[in-house]
């Protein structure tokens, strides 16, 4: 099916704009700026108009911007002396990606990737006439807010601006798990919500209608979200939720985008009736508004499966989870990658139910899609060998397993480099591995690994950090090393509590971990090796008055 059928009147109408600009510019240099907020998405977009190019003959290259050295004119001028056929060719487009990956890189104190990337925009006009072609340069809101206002001249000289709004079936699929207690795989660098806050107040100061208004709420909603700033997200998503209702009103698809938003919070924060009632809510517009069995649909079945999966709910879940795979095979064909996703899903809530056998052809059928797809090397495949690495690691499968994870770490690496919460996330899954096969000397160094990395990309005060300290805690705990362990989880416990709900399952988890580990401590007669913090000595206190008794 034709990416076209599927989204918005106004998406394809700014994909056809954008096709015309292309071919019109054959032969001069035109720059054309396209904005979306969404990265796959964004891909499906240039797949659907290079594909349309190419059968009319068109030459279609893309390049990624250094990030290094983010210098458009730069990562152009290697690119064709790497292509010279390019140069002469009468028909070809260029199309421009990694604007987005900049967000969060500063490769020096005075001046972040992106703020280099700006600058050199702005004094990059006349250096491009050599360029007799169209170029796509693609940016996220937030990044075009930042270069309009911090390259003017180089804004100024566009060609044409084609927004794409981001449609549900990709942007609110939450991530396929990669296996317990592992963070979803960020497709961009987090945002930094003061940026966010800035780009926002100046679009109300001087466009206060913008349709970029809602998508840049969105983005400080989701940066705050992956900053445990769960109170000011609430209040972002509900400023997306009141601007885009006023806009497009309360039936709008996009409406239920920013209830898809807004409920998938309440359910990180346990929340799950506010949560429920906002999925229901978004999935009756979309039925009301594009059909029972159109993808939209399937994808808030998926979202509300979910939430029932959360919950316990499994029974009510798998239907959901069922009823959303079948809708997307008849719309979007057997082998599209928003299959994979379902299949995924459905293996995983099977795995959590123990019926492996059942699992295992999901999962993998959607590894299979994946790689079709996208290639062997991509970030969703890494994602579905975990995804089947963790359910050989479930059956006792573990030389099953262990080749999997390596090979997810080494797509991650290639891919996103040696700093990337993903990888954190993979690495955090064989030191598992390891530490279950009894390979402690193996597994140590992974774990520290992904904790490293996590303190740095993350900040020492995320949970995710303190699964990684909880982690290597009881490696610790399970070598007899208990004075290393208890700190650890002490740290784990101060920010867990810090940053989740009390009643969250990771609160309960780790003070059990930790009141075992002070047992074992106390059993092996290394009481003096531990310290005097006060939750230490009030579990040994117990177990001394227990013993006096």
């Amino acid at each position: 099916m034709d990416l076209v059928d599927d989204v918005a009147a106004e998406n394809h109408h700014q994909l056809r704009r954008l096709v015309w600009s292309i071919q019109s510019s054959y032969g001069r240099l035109n720059l054309l700026v396209a904005i979306c907020d969404n990265w796959k998405y964004r891909d499906e977009i240039i797949d659907t108009y290079e594909a349309e190019l190419r059968e009319k003959g068109t030459r279609c290259d893309r390049i990624r911007l250094d990030l290094r050295q983010p210098s458009l004119k730069q990562s152009l001028q290697e690119h064709v002396e790497q292509e010279p056929e390019l140069a002469t060719s009468a028909a070809a487009v260029v199309t421009i990606l990694g604007a987005d990956e900049l967000l969060g890189l500063r490769l020096n104190q005075e001046r972040s990737a992106l703020e280099q990337f700006l600058f050199s925009l702005q004094w990059t006009r006349e250096s491009l006439r050599d360029f007799h072609l169209p170029l796509v340069l693609w940016l996220t809101p937030r990044i075009a807010a930042q270069l309009a206002d911090q390259a003017p001249d180089f804004w100024s000289w566009r060609g044409g601006v084609f927004e794409f709004s981001q449609p549900i079936a990709w942007a609110f699929e939450p991530e396929r798990s990669q296996g317990q207690n592992l963070e979803q795989i960020p497709k961009q660098p987090a945002a930094d919500p003061a940026d966010l806050q800035q780009q926002i107040d100046e679009l109300l100061a001087h466009d206060p209608d913008s349709p970029l208004l809602g998508s840049l709420y969105n983005e400080l909603g989701k940066a705050l979200q992956d900053k445990i700033r769960y109170a000011e997200a609430e209040v972002a998503y509900r400023n997306a939720l009141l601007h885009r209702g006023h806009q497009l009103g309360a039936d709008h698809p996009d409406v239920a985008a920013s209830l898809n938003d807004l409920a998938l919070l309440y359910k990180l924060m346990e929340r799950y009736e506010e949560a429920e009632s906002l999925y229901e809510r978004s999935l009756a517009i979309y039925k009301q508004q594009l059909g029972a069995n159109h993808p939209y649909v399937a994808t808030s079945l998926n979202n509300l499966a979910l939430l029932y999966e959360s919950m316990g709910r499994y029974g009510e879940a798998e239907p959901l989870y069922e009823r959303s795979l079948a809708i997307k095979e008849q719309r979007l064909g057997a082998d599209y990658p928003s299959v994979a996703t379902s299949l995924n899903n459905l293996a995983g809530l099977y795995r959590v139910m123990g019926r492996y056998e059942e699992a295992e052809p999901l999962y993998e059928r959607s590894l299979a899609i994946d790689e079709q797809a996208y290639g062997k090397d991509h970030p969703d495949v890494a994602t579905s060998l975990n995804n089947l690495a963790r359910l050989y690691e479930s059956m006792g499968r573990y030389e099953e397993a262990e080749p999997l994870y390596k090979r997810a770490i080494a797509i991650y690496e290639q891919l996103l480099g040696t700093g990337h919460p993903s990888l954190a996330s993979s690495l955090n899954n064989l030191a598992g591995l390891y530490d279950l096969m009894g390979r402690y000397g193996e597994a140590e160094p992974l774990y520290l690994r992904a904790l490293t990395i996590r303190e740095q990309r993350l900040g020492t005060d995320h949970p995710d950090v303190a699964t990684s300290l909880n982690n290597l805690a009881g490696l610790y705990y399970s070598t007899g090393r208990y004075d290393e362990a208890e700190p650890l989880y002490l740290r784990a416990l101060s920010i867990f509590a810090k940053t989740l709900p009390e009643n969250h399952p990771y609160n309960k988890t780790g003070y059990n971990n930790f009141n075992d580990l002070i047992q074992a401590a106390l059993e092996a007669g290394q009481a003096d090796q531990l310290s005097d913090h006060p939750m230490t000595q009030k579990i040994c206190d117990f177990e001394d008055n227990l013993s006096d008794e």
